[in-house]
């Protein structure tokens, strides 16, 4: 009796037309699954266009709400766009009006202190008493640079000769 043995053969590889089609399709589902995500935190040119003119209605809201003027305002806020400021000043203005809200009196300034004295605002230094005079320094001597300090006097000479020291 024979036995038959089955060898597996190796299947073929997929060419490679095929492979490339299938990362194509693989990127191609990445891009469209992150295209829609607002979780990146990127902002388009619309979301800072939409930002800017709500925060120009916001303090335009305000300043009318605190009963400032729109010159006043606009005087305040020189990088808010004039027009987002109008349009939450006159926006606000009909709100108020048709439900009958008072205005809030501005904020008191805080108060201007006036000047000390009516002289010259730059501080006057006097000065300083005379201090009494040292005795001239003397310089040290037996200097090892040449020329910086005098020689060390000349003593009398040891009558041997000095024992060497030790280098530290």
């Amino acid at each position: 009796m024979r036995l038959l043995t089955v060898v597996p053969t190796p299947s073929p590889a997929p060419p490679a037309a095929s492979r490339r089609v299938r990362a194509m399709a693989a990127l191609l589902a990445c891009s469209a699954l992150l295209g829609g995500c607002d979780m990146l935190g990127i902002d388009t040119p619309a979301k800072q266009a939409a930002r800017r003119e709500a925060d120009g209605r916001a303090i335009g809201a305000g300043c009318r709400h605190t009963q400032r003027s729109l010159e006043d305002c606009y005087a305040a806020n020189p990088r808010a766009a004039k027009a987002a400021i109008f349009a939450g000043w006159r926006e606000m203005d009909e709100y108020m009006r048709e439900n009958d809200i008072p205005a809030m009196p501005p904020a008191p300034a805080p108060p201007v202190q006036p000047a000390e004295s009516t002289g010259p605002s730059e501080e006057v230094v006097s000065p300083s008493p005379a201090k009494p005079s040292a005795p001239p320094a003397t310089p040290p001597t037996g200097s090892i640079v040449p020329r910086i300090a005098p020689p060390a006097p000349a003593t009398a000479r040891p009558s041997a000769p000095a024992a060497p020291t030790a280098n530290r």
